[in-house]
């Protein structure tokens, strides 16, 4: 019988791109980490995606495809030492290498502004090629020195089909597992405690064979024997001492923040508080789930009631002052009136929409009645005339163009169905009738 210590998950581990599941739009014919493999060029960057998803895998493919060194830190125990003694180590392997080493961070966000401040004249001198991983928005989690020399690609939940062809490899090719006859009939609740993550879904089948006595495990070249059928009755059985677990440092932190923050902005303060309450008992971080909803409060809230980001941000700095045990408190304060408040992302959308129109239409001038005239040939040239100042007219207002020509009366603004903005859309509708709000 196969050593089984290690577990399914690092089993079937691809080592080459072309047995790596999901992400097309990046390893896929034309992607551009397939690209980078296939030129050799290799710059750095960071991904961005849900557990379980290959980032850890794809930077092990790369640098083996690559034939390069492969370093790797883990941000959670990780420290600014640390991150030194590998800088020297990879400068000096350079005096000897010509291929510059790979320097893998996983969980890069939980580093700290110290511990990034570190990297960055590595990565700008060509040290080492740097790839992160991050559960996290980067821009929230990573300096901007350090993100403006890294590229950040987001790789994507892996589909039901990936997860299924994932789980037949599983049981077919795993030198343990195709020994024996399983088969699976039910894929329900083994893709839904999955929940996208390759990792959780291996570990699902893991524990399902561990907990099937091995003499009762059909072998394959037992004609006489039954196959053992993975069904949502077994799942479900196996797994239900399981489920209540939260992890903070993997397994359920991505799956139990995503509920909390759809529970407010589903406008759920039960759901909510319970969310909240499950992070608190599983040891999350509160200035996680306090800058969470900072980002709720602006994106789902926004100006139907304006309120909410004040307080949010209030939240955040109380808890970062009196800390925990009493820093439960506001964050269930918080909670309750993100998600009894009412909702809109409008400005969520129009800067979304506004974002779309400048990367379609490029940089389209200011007009010249915008702009600064410091100079006298600025004002020959036209710049500053005819410019109006609102509070020089009635009611602090005049009507005057904006918008760069080729955008004239482009409407990014949707006032949402609120009280407060419909308030926002009288006062537009008065002020502006070419907008035709």
């Amino acid at each position: 019988m196969l050593n089984t210590n290690i577990p399914l998950a690092e089993r079937m581990r691809p080592t080459c791109l072309d047995d790596y599941l999901g992400q097309e739009h990046l390893v896929g014919q034309g992607g551009i980490i397939r690209n980078m493999i296939e030129s050799g060029r290799l710059s750095s960057f960071i991904l961005w995606g849900p557990p379980g998803v290959g980032k850890t895998t794809l930077a092990q493919i790369i640098a083996h495809s690559l034939d390069l060194p492969f370093h790797t830190l883990s941000a959670v125990s990780s420290g600014v030492k640390d991150v030194r003694e590998i800088i020297d180590k990879c400068r000096k392997s350079n005096l000897f290498n010509t291929n510059k080493a790979v320097l893998f961070i996983d969980e890069i966000h939980r580093f700290s502004k110290s511990q990034q401040d570190a990297l960055l004249g590595a990565v700008e001198d060509g040290t080492f090629t740097l790839i992160g991983a991050t559960t996290e928005n980067p821009s929230f989690e990573v300096i901007t020195p350090l993100l403006s020399r890294a590229q950040v690609y987001v790789l994507k939940e892996l589909s039901a089909e990936n997860l299924k062809s994932l789980a037949v490899s599983a049981l077919t090719k795993d030198e343990y597992l195709k020994q024996f006859n399983i088969v699976i009939k039910d894929y329900e609740l083994l893709l839904r405690f999955s929940g996208g993550d390759a990792r959780k879904l291996l570990n699902i089948i893991d524990l399902i064979v561990a907990s099937t006595p091995s003499h009762k495990l059909p072998l394959k070249s037992d004609t006489e024997g039954t196959a053992l059928e993975i069904t949502n009755t077994l799942v479900e059985s196996i797994l239900q001492k399981n489920i209540a677990t939260y992890d903070k440092n993997g397994e359920q932190h991505y799956d139990i923040i995503s509920a909390f923050i759809k529970s407010m902005r589903g406008s759920d303060p039960n759901g909510a508080v319970y969310w909240l309450a499950r992070m608190i008992d599983g040891g999350e971080d509160p200035l996680f789930i306090a800058r969470r909803m900072v980002i709720l409060a602006s994106e789902d809230i926004g100006l139907a009631n304006p309120n909410a980001l004040l307080l949010a941000n209030a939240c955040f700095q109380t808890v970062q002052n009196i800390g925990m045990p009493e820093g439960r408190i506001p964050l269930s304060e918080t909670a309750i009136y993100l998600a009894t408040s009412p909702k809109s992302n409008s400005a969520y959308m129009a800067i979304d929409k506004a974002l779309s129109a400048v990367r379609k239409q490029g940089a389209q001038p200011v007009p010249l009645h915008l702009r600064n005239a410091p100079t006298k040939l600025m004002e020959e040239l036209g710049y500053a005339k005819d410019y109006k100042y609102a509070h020089a007219f009635e009611g602090n207002f005049v009507d005057q163009e904006f918008l760069p020509e080729k955008l004239k009366c482009t409407r990014f603004y949707e006032p949402g169905n609120n009280v407060k903005e419909k308030q926002i859309e009288q006062r537009l509708q008065q002020l502006w009738p070419k907008y035709k709000y």
